[in-house]
C-alpha cells in the first residue's frame, strides 16, 4: 500500500499531462522558460538557503551522486558497444537520468521534506555534468558561459550565500520564492507527460534494453559508493532511488539539437519512462 501512495500521485500526473497534450498539442517553450528561469532557481534557492540546511550533511551524498552517474558511464560503454549502439547517443542516455521530473517528486513521498533536500543536491550534482560532459560527450562542446550564467547554477550559490553567510531574510521576501518552489514538483511532472509525446518515435526492442539497462548500470556504482563512502540509511536509499530512475527527457533534446541519433535516444527515453512504473515499484519495495 505504502508503494502505492508513493506511486499513484506521481503518474497519475504525468498521465494528466500525457493526455492533456495528446489533446491540444501544447508548444513548451514558454513552459520550458518559466521552469528553467523561475520555478526551478526558486525552489533550488529556498532548500538551499535554509536555515536548518546543513550542506556539509550532504557532501558524501554529492560524492556519491557522482560516482553514480561516471559509473553508469563506464558500465553502459561496453554494453552499448557490444549492441553496436552509437555512443555519443546511447552512452549520456545511460548516464543522466529524469532525477528532475520524476526524482524529486519520488524522493518527497518517500522521505518528506528531508528527502526533498537530499534530492536537489543529487539533481544539482547530475544537472551540472550533464550541462558539461553531457554535451561534451553528444556534441564535442561545452558552454561555460551558458553553465556560469545558468539561472538553476546561479540560485544554488545565491542561496548557498545566504545560508553560509546566515543572513536572516524576512519572510514576506522569503514566502513568495516559496511558492514558486512549490509549482516544480506537480509541474514537472505534468509537463513530463506532455513531453512524452514529443519522443513517441520509439523502437520498442531498443528501449526495452535501455530500460533495463538504465537502472542497473546506475545500481552497481551505487552499491560501491554505499560501500566506500559513510552515508547513512536515509543517504543511501535516496542514492539507490537516483541511481535507479529512468532516462532524462533532456537526452532527447540533446540529441535533436547535435543530430546524435534522436530515434535512438527518444526509444530510450520513452520506454524507459514508461517502464519506470515497474523498476521504480521494484526499488520502493525494496527500500520501503
Amino acid at each position: 500500500m505504502k508503494i502505492i501512495e508513493i506511486l499513484f500521485p506521481v503518474f497519475s500526473l504525468v498521465l494528466v499531462g500525457y493526455v492533456y497534450g495528446l489533446r491540444y498539442r501544447p508548444n513548451l517553450q514558454a513552459v520550458n522558460q518559466l521552469m528553467l528561469f523561475v520555478f526551478v532557481p526558486a525552489l533550488v534557492f529556498d532548500v538551499m538557503s535554509r536555515k536548518d540546511f546543513q550542506v556539509v550533511e550532504y557532501q558524501w551524498l554529492a560524492l556519491a551522486g557522482l560516482i553514480v552517474v561516471l559509473g553508469s558511464g563506464l558500465l553502459a560503454l561496453p554494453a552499448g558497444r557490444v549492441l553496436r549502439y552509437p555512443t555519443r547517443a546511447f552512452l549520456p542516455t545511460m548516464m543522466f537520468n529524469n532525477c528532475g521530473n520524476l526524482g524529486l517528486p519520488l524522493a518527497v513521498l518517500a522521505f518528506g521534506d528531508r528527502g526533498l533536500e537530499g534530492a536537489v543536491v543529487l539533481f544539482l550534482v547530475s544537472n551540472l555534468l550533464h550541462f558539461t560532459l553531457g554535451t561534451w560527450i553528444f556534441g564535442g562542446i561545452v558552454s561555460w558561459k551558458g553553465l556560469l550564467l545558468n539561472p538553476v547554477n546561479v540560485a544554488t550559490f545565491a542561496g548557498l550565500g545566504v545560508n553560509f553567510a546566515r543572513i536572516q531574510m524576512p519572510d514576506f521576501v522569503l514566502l513568495p520564492i516559496s511558492m514558486l518552489g512549490q509549482i516544480v514538483i506537480p509541474f514537472m511532472l505534468v509537463s513530463l507527460g506532455v513531453r512524452m509525446l514529443s519522443v513517441e518515435r520509439a523502437h520498442l526492442g531498443s528501449g526495452l534494453v535501455g530500460a533495463v539497462l538504465r537502472p542497473l548500470s546506475g545500481l552497481l556504482p551505487a552499491l560501491v559508493a554505499i560501500w566506500l563512502l559513510p552515508l547513512d540509511d536515509f543517504q543511501a536509499s535516496l542514492l539507490i532511488l537516483f541511481a535507479t530512475l529512468p532516462p532524462a527527457v533532456l537526452n532527447f533534446l540533446f540529441a535533436e539539437q547535435y543530430h546524435q541519433d534522436p530515434e535512438l535516444v527518444a526509444s530510450l527515453v520513452l520506454v524507459g519512462n514508461a517502464m519506470a512504473v515497474v523498476s521504480i515499484g521494484l526499488v520502493l519495495w525494496w527500500l520501503v
